[in-house]
């Protein structure tokens, strides 16, 4: 079965343009006029910053990082940083800042990067991995201007290098592209775990980013007359709050792109606080919000709601990982006015393959929204059949927002994109009118606080710790990051024998085994779900881990107390 939007057609895509020229320069057929609204509004200064300023900082950047460095965390200048390389043809990746050297030398390594962009608070990070992937110090750049004093060695900054530009006679002559050159020219390397293993470049085009923004656009029929649709919807002069982080790919498509596209502003945030995210809610009255499940929790759960007016809130959408229909229902009382909902997607189709419908209020509990147009989705039984309608199964997909394949890996390209399809590994049903349920992910990712976790990432670095022969991480419920690891481990004969002859010390190996994790992995990666001690690991006959059956354990056993569990060396 073969499901496909039959109410709208995309419009024109254009395939000969960058994602810069895009949103700096192209006008589209179905985008609103801007007029005198503000892009981005600065959340702690209150500075505006206009699209002509925009285009402006760009090609000064792009000026000066051509003439000083020979290119061919969130910040207001985030986006000029990215589309001033594109302007010089080069491509993008983006990192967590709260990554460890190792983790980040290694996207720094596969990605092949010559040159980094960071935030002052992440230098001595960057130093470091730098240093570890033979990456020169003197390439990298910091976005602000709040370096060590003095600063050694004396490095560039984007307003210095901003400054640089405009004193350039004449820049580079930017990169075009032939007609169909953006599907195949990459504009991003963002980042997901795929099935197994270490984290993957997910090599995106310019062509599938501008075609996921013109998909959301025209999901949410911006090119429909004032008059003709909703109120709530993406509307010239709506105000939304990036809260989401530029590295994650919805917050960089989603937050960033989207927005602009429809002529709205942006107000970035710099750090992600509660508190201040309410304040700066009434102080720029913020009509629209985009969430992690984390973030829409708190809502639900924090007094200091009850005392503020919201009301100027027309729109929250929740996504990077499913929404409890409790949580979503809660929320519609905090929210009275707005239009609720989830979204869907994954980084291997750019970012949205469904969002909320704009004819509805409160999508379908539990939903993650409607396929968008142009999105063809199929869902595989386990028999190998095609499901119908309100069927389970693996959900697969293909669009003009497709991804490349993953970068220098063409093993992990061909077991996900095939033939022309994208496995996303996640179990769904559809239904008639094209919500998308996800009910579990066939793939074995984790996934917290929106953030994706491949469990033989953490499997590969408790077998560094010495008293641990074999190890198991799976995901169990949590109220706030939605799931966290738990590890299950084989300790060595030593070990259990220390065990054995005092109770106690099954505390310190269990401490001993977190801090291991903790000191070698970003913070969402941590073992929140604990240490449990296992005489083995439960396979199959090839050897492969039968992940289920800890899984089912792990949730079997969510009733008793943790401090009466880790002691115990259970039996599977």
């Amino acid at each position: 079965m073969e499901l496909y939007d039959a109410e709208a057609s995309l419009p024109h895509i254009p395939d000969n343009i960058s994602l810069s020229r895009f949103i700096l320069e192209y006008r589209h057929e179905i985008q609103p006029a801007r007029g005198n609204t503000p892009c981005l509004i600065d959340d702690s200064t209150g500075r505006q910053i206009t699209l002509e300023e925009l285009r402006e900082r760009t090609s000064m950047l792009a000026n000066a990082l051509h003439s000083e460095f020979n290119l061919g965390n969130k910040d207001v200048d985030y986006p000029v940083a990215l589309w001033a390389v594109h302007k010089l043809g080069g491509i993008v990746t983006c990192s967590n800042p709260q990554f460890t050297p190792d983790e980040l030398s290694y996207q720094l390594s596969t990605a092949k990067v010559t040159l980094m962009i960071v935030h002052s608070t992440a230098l001595d990070l960057a130093v470091t991995a730098a240093r570890l992937s033979a990456l020169p110090s003197d390439r990298i750049i910091v976005f602000d201007d709040h370096l060590p004093s003095p600063p050694r060695p004396k490095r560039w900054t984007v307003p210095g290098l901003i400054h640089l530009g405009l004193k350039e006679d004449q820049g580079p002559v930017e990169r075009t592209f032939s007609a169909g050159e953006g599907k195949s020219k990459i504009a991003l390397l963002c980042w997901s775990s795929g099935t197994t293993g270490k984290p993957k470049a997910v090599a995106i085009s310019h062509h599938a980013l501008i075609a996921n923004i013109i998909q959301m656009a025209t999901h949410n029929q911006v090119d429909r007359p004032l008059v003709l649709r909703d109120g709530r919807s993406y509307r010239p002069g709506d105000v939304a709050l990036g809260v989401l982080p530029f590295y994650h790919v919805a917050g960089l498509v989603i937050g960033l792109h989207l927005t602009m596209f429809c002529a709205m502003t942006l107000v970035v945030v710099s750090k992600y606080d509660f508190d201040d995210m309410l304040n700066s809610i009434i102080s720029h009255n913020i009509t629209h919000l985009f969430l992690v499940p984390p973030q829409a929790i708190q809502f639900c759960k924090r007094p200091a709601i009850k005392e503020r007016d919201l009301a100027m809130v027309k729109y929250v959408m929740i996504g990077a990982a499913p929404m409890s229909p409790e949580v979503q229902e809660q929320l519609f009382h905090i929210f009275p006015s707005a239009q609720i909902g989830q979204a869907y997607g994954l980084t291997e189709m750019t970012t949205t393959l469904a969002m909320i419908s704009p004819k509805q209020s409160l999508g379908p509990l539990g939903s993650g929204g409607q396929l968008l147009s142009g999105i063809q989705a199929r869902v595989l039984k386990t028999d190998g059949t095609f499901a119908k309608f309100g069927e389970l199964g693996e959900l697969l997909v293909k669009g003009p927002s497709a991804a490349i394949g993953y970068f220098n890996n063409e093993k992990a390209t061909r077991e996900t994109f095939v033939n022309g399809w994208v496995h996303t590994g996640d179990e769904v049903i559809i239904t008639r009118d094209r919500e998308v349920f996800v009910f579990d992910r066939l793939k074995e990712l984790l996934k917290v606080r929106g953030f994706q976790i491949a469990p033989a990432e953490l499997e590969g670095c408790l077998l560094d710790f010495p008293d641990i022969l074999d190890a198991c991480v799976v995901g169990v419920p949590h109220e706030y990051n939605g799931e966290v690891p738990l590890a299950y481990v084989v300790l060595d004969p030593s070990a259990s024998q220390r065990i054995s002859r005092d109770p106690i010390a099954a505390r310190k190996i269990e401490r001993d085994i977190i801090k291991h994790v903790a000191e070698r992995k970003v913070s969402y990666k941590h073992l929140e779900g604990g240490v449990r001690f296992v005489e083995s690991i439960p396979k199959n006959g090839s050897g492969k881990i039968l992940r289920r059956i800890l899984r089912e354990d792990a949730v079997q056993r969510l009733a008793v107390p943790q401090s009466l569990i880790i002691p115990s060396r259970a039996k599977l």
